[in-house]
């Protein structure tokens, strides 16, 4: 019981952390792309409403992540 509790207050506290990572793919006529975590291979989802500044592939970029109704998304993005 305990335990349930603590996990529906773990999810429900939204902890954001400053990432950095790599722009895979970025297109910017639909307004989306993903990005590569760094030290990791996990695809994280970027809109273009996020981006702080125009982004294309491989550039290099701070960010941080939030979890929306489709999954992680990618916020707060600005080039390194």
């Amino acid at each position: 019981m305990i335990k349930r509790i603590l996990n529906k207050l773990k999810n429900a506290i939204n902890v954001t952390t400053t990432k950095e990572g790599t722009v895979k793919f970025f297109n910017n006529k639909k307004g989306f792309g993903f990005i590569i975590v760094k030290d990791s291979d996990q695809e994280i989802f970027v809109h273009s409403s996020n981006l702080n500044s125009p982004v294309k592939e491989k550039d290099q970029v701070t960010f941080e992540i939030e979890k929306s109704e489709k999954g992680l998304v990618a916020v707060n993005v600005s080039k390194i």
